[in-house]
């Protein structure tokens, strides 16, 4: 079998045997797999701290075999891509991004490369890891907007002030009321459009949103991915990240 070299971010981990765990990681060359990695759990020196590489949102550099025609594939190498300075120890940074990682898990179906979706959510775990002030708050707005963007059911961003509410099913602003019950009106409208005008995460300072906007975008974002995404379920982070910004 071909080894070869991928890096990967996890979205889970899970206890396997005695010593080992199955993963699954979003690689750049592959997509979603899932690996079984032995030993990382034991005692020994050669697997002390070695688990710790796999919790959530951990951006691994890997030596892989790929097997097309096997759902479970093995890692021969691994070590630290990148190592956060505060994701894994900050609360905030910490419930924000296992957001954005629940948020991978419900969207994130095919075992395909995608190297423009894999690097657009590399590169935001490290400005959340980077992050400072309201961008903190703020940053899982900006990734359940442009990661919806990354899968081709964007919102058009078309606002103004003769199209106050934002029709989630449709996915654009209108002028008039929404027959149905998802959608957004004024200020949360105008906000959103004032979101997805963000290009670089730091700009997401100079939007001062307070806990019930963000509560209500927040709520308000899910009910989009649930009408775009089968089977999309509720976002279990998603009350504890409320809980934390609050």
């Amino acid at each position: 079998m071909t080894i070869h070299h991928t890096k990967g971010i996890v979205l889970r981990s899970v206890k396997y045997g005695e010593t080992s765990v199955i993963v699954t990681i979003y690689t750049e060359l592959f997509g979603v797999q899932s690996y079984i990695v032995n030993g990382v759990r034991s005692s020994s020196k050669k697997g002390s701290g070695k688990a710790n590489m796999f919790q959530p949102a951990s951006i691994l550099d890997m030596q892989v075999y790929h097997n097309d025609l096997r759902n479970l594939q093995r890692i021969k190498e691994f070590s630290w891509a990148f190592m956060y300075q505060h994701i894994f120890f900050d609360v905030m940074k910490n419930a924000a991004a296992l957001f954005m990682v629940e948020l991978l898990q419900k969207t994130l179906k095919q075992p395909e490369a995608n190297p423009d979706l894999y690097h657009f959510i590399e590169d935001a775990f490290l400005h959340l890891d980077e992050a400072k002030g309201q961008a903190i708050a703020n940053f899982p707005l900006f990734f359940a907007l442009h990661l919806a963007t990354m899968y081709g059911f964007r919102l058009n961003d078309d606002f103004t002030p003769d199209t106050p509410y934002l029709d989630l099913q449709e996915g654009e602003f209108t002028k008039d009321h929404p027959v149905h019950p998802h959608f957004l009106d004024m200020p949360y409208s105008y906000i959103t459009s004032q979101l997805m005008k963000v290009m670089q995460p730091q700009e997401l300072n100079e939007i001062p949103l307070n806990q019930e906007t963000r509560r209500k975008l927040l709520q308000a974002f899910q009910a989009f991915y649930v009408l775009h995404v089968p089977d999309f379920g509720t976002l279990k982070t998603l009350p504890v990240l409320q809980e934390v910004l609050s």
